[in-house]
């Protein structure tokens, strides 16, 4: 976001939200953007390793999911230690995760991998990052054809769905399989904080993060909400441990998430701060025990340019 583009949106902010209100997330912003252009003009973003420097078969990428928050619910899964490891992604986003792990080096690494992924930022691939989509052995975009515009976002069966039919019936090397939860949007918000969800329903254009900075939600409500997310998502991961074959299997994730540490909320490109760069890396184990049928199968969709915009923003990318 250029200087000129965060006059633009702060008076649009404060004419939807109110003076103080508007003016209060529009600093917020404001702190984001110079945090982002600092650290990577400093070049303090380079930290991380490539997830070929690591082992695995198939990692099972949980979007924007800290370690605390896997620590918090650890006890309710038996394949959660009560003490999640970490690792140091290369990204803080999305964007900055894929484009950064997926490079001309590891060619022979993606043509031997089946990247099943929710996450529509996959269609930069031959454009802003520096590897076509035909890298992959197979890239099964599921966003492309399972979207819900109820939810407005990918709810996670379907990923388990093709994830389990890509693994039986092609074997692949290496597997990502890239669930868009714990990221927002929230189901669970109008549980906790039912006017937040009110105001997010309605026709200004609001995120989650809009509302944190404003006031009006507070962390530990928009929180509960992440959290249940996670438990959405990490209920599929029985599913995988039990239906598919492999050695290693670890639950990670690309980025973190920030709910107010360094005045930040969100995730932002090249911004180095721990919330967002360090996430958990949980090695297991998966025997397929052939006990669930996937009903998911890939459909060739067009998506335009409009629709993949109205996604991410949908998503919280503005």
């Amino acid at each position: 976001m250029t200087f000129r583009d965060w006059v633009v949106e702060s008076k649009g902010k404060v004419e939807a939200y109110g003076l103080r209100k508007g003016t209060r997330t529009a600093a917020f912003d404001f702190w984001g953007g110079a945090a982002r252009r600092f650290c990577h003009t400093l070049s303090l973003d380079d930290s991380g390793t490539p997830i070929y420097e690591r082992d695995w078969d198939v990692l099972v990428l949980l979007d924007t999911c800290r370690v605390d928050a896997l620590e918090s619910v650890s006890a309710e899964y038996e394949f959660l230690p009560s003490s999640v490891p970490a690792f140091t992604s290369l990204g803080s986003t999305s964007w900055e995760w894929m484009h950064d792990n997926f490079t001309a080096e590891y060619r022979d690494e993606m043509a031997q991998t089946a990247y099943v992924t929710a996450n529509p930022h996959t269609r930069r691939f031959g454009d802003e990052f520096p590897m076509p989509p035909d890298a992959f052995g197979l890239l099964d975009e599921v966003w492309k054809y399972e979207w819900d515009d109820e939810f407005s976002g990918n709810p996670p069966r379907p990923v388990t769905d093709r994830a389990i039919d890509v693994m039986r019936k092609r074997d692949p090397e290496r597997l990502i399989v890239h669930y868009m939860q714990p990221h927002a949007p929230y189901p669970a918000l109008g549980e906790y904080a039912p006017e937040a969800a009110r105001l997010l329903a309605g026709d200004d254009d609001r995120a989650v993060w809009d509302l944190l900075q404003s006031g009006d939600l507070s962390r530990a409500d928009a929180w509960s909400a992440y959290v249940e997310n996670l438990r959405w998502v990490l209920n599929e991961i029985n599913l995988l441990l039990a239906n598919m074959d492999a050695d290693t299997l670890v639950v990670s994730s690309d980025h973190g998430e920030a709910f107010g540490e360094w005045g930040l909320y969100g995730h932002y490109r090249h911004v180095p701060i721990p919330v967002l760069k360090q996430v958990p890396w949980v090695e297991l184990s998966a025997t397929d025990l052939g006990e669930y049928d996937p009903t998911v199968e890939p459909q060739d969709v067009h998506v335009t340019e409009d629709d993949v915009e109205q996604r991410l923003s949908a998503l919280g990318y503005k």
